[in-house]
């Protein structure tokens, strides 16, 4: 059973800086991506940035310059460095890996439980 724990996240001035983790556990193949979502309210989830196995990286535009995805494969952790945050940062950030489960099985997703972003302005 895999799964995945984030931290970090909390309350933060406009301006600041924050770091988000997250780590998966449990049996599994291979991971082929990792990624961060948000959802603020009212709002549907819509991607931050992902990283793929080969080191590519993807981001919003609207976080491009501020945040860094990476990640640390020895430890099957994905990290998001958060700076220069803007109150309409704020939102529930969701962690997803795309895992293959065993070796003949398809990539499936999985999410993190959210860990919640507030802004301050």
């Amino acid at each position: 059973q895999v799964q995945l724990v984030e931290s970090g996240g909390g309350l933060v001035q406009a301006g600041g800086s924050l770091a988000l983790s997250c780590a998966a556990s449990g049996s599994f193949f291979s991971i082929n991506a990792m990624g961060w979502y948000r959802q603020a309210p009212g709002e549907q989830r819509e991607l931050v940035a992902t990283i793929i196995s080969g080191g590519r990286v993807n981001y919003a535009d609207s976080v491009k310059g501020r945040f860094t995805i990476s990640r640390d494969n020895a430890k099957n952790t994905v990290y998001l460095q958060m700076t220069s945050l803007k109150p309409e940062d704020t939102a529930v950030y969701y962690c997803n890996f795309k895992i293959r489960p065993t070796f003949n099985t398809y990539v499936m997703d999985y999410w993190g439980k959210g860990t919640l972003v507030t802004v301050s302005s």
